[in-house]
């Protein structure tokens, strides 16, 4: 929070190529981030959708990454984690994204790591041959040294919006709009008071069974766009926990949609 009672998140923001980080830059959105805690690869050329790639340049410049970082965790009442949003199929997500994990691990030992990862789409051909191998070297790592995974995938996320939504050829925007409303909705007890799930460790404490068990799956219901301000039913709490458990609610592609499709 600054003087000026304007709200600054603490987030940091890399990229291993600029074009994500000056849309953002010349957005409506630019004034709401420190500067400070943006962070671009010098030679800019990215990871070239290689894990590898994102791996070894996160070697290379992880002390300029963990100075920001560091900043920021200093600048803290009370630092309880981390939360990385990244995705696993490309380079720059998968690779930079997996050795920020491990580093992670080893520099807070103590501190919570939670994590929004976005997984390929597999309804569509991609045109990264290496995209499954990137996701199996970031799963392991998320496996390891992430605390609470909560899975956005991106079959889902298009199911979601061409049919729940009514969006034909849904753009990034629209599904990065859908990402941010489960973010919001999942984390509002940790940002409001209340009486329970106030932190994260309740939180997560709460969904996981055992360590390994990590993998969270998310539902949102009623799913409305900005255009139309849909009319919701008086309902009850039975009604609306029945709707978040239906496959067509959920973030997440599974077996069961398969079957119900077939």
């Amino acid at each position: 929070q600054a003087d000026d009672e304007h709200y600054i998140p603490r987030a940091v923001l890399l990229d291993l190529e600029p074009r994500v980080i000056h849309s953002i830059l010349n957005s409506p959105y630019a004034n709401l981030y420190n500067p400070e805690n943006i962070y671009l690869s010098e030679h800019g050329g990215g990871a070239g959708n290689n894990w590898a790639s994102g791996f070894s340049q996160g070697e290379k410049i992880h002390e300029d990454i963990f100075d920001i970082i560091d900043r920021e965790a200093d600048g803290s009442d009370s630092l309880e984690g981390f939360v990385l949003c990244h995705s696993i199929a490309g380079g720059t997500g998968s690779g930079l994204g997996s050795y920020l994990l491990e580093r992670l691990n080893d520099r807070y030992p103590k501190k919570l790591v939670e994590t929004y990862s976005v997984f390929p789409n597999q309804d569509e051909m991609s045109d990264v041959v290496v995209q499954p191998y990137n996701s199996l070297l970031t799963l392991k790592r998320l496996t390891q040294n992430a605390d609470c995974v909560v899975v956005l995938d991106n079959t889902a996320l298009n199911r979601i919006a061409t049919d729940r939504l009514h969006i034909q050829n849904p753009s990034f925007s629209q599904i990065n709009q859908l990402v941010s409303t489960i973010m919001s909705a999942s984390t509002t007890t940790l940002r409001y008071p209340g009486y329970m799930n106030n932190d994260l460790i309740g939180l997560i404490a709460s969904l996981i069974p055992m360590p390994r068990l990590h993998f969270l799956m998310t539902g949102y219901t009623p799913l409305t766009t900005d255009q139309s301000v849909a009319s919701v039913r008086k309902t009850t709490v039975l009604d609306v926990m029945r709707r978040l458990l239906q496959p067509k609610n959920v973030m997440v592609s599974t077996g069961r949609d398969r079957q119900n499709n077939n």
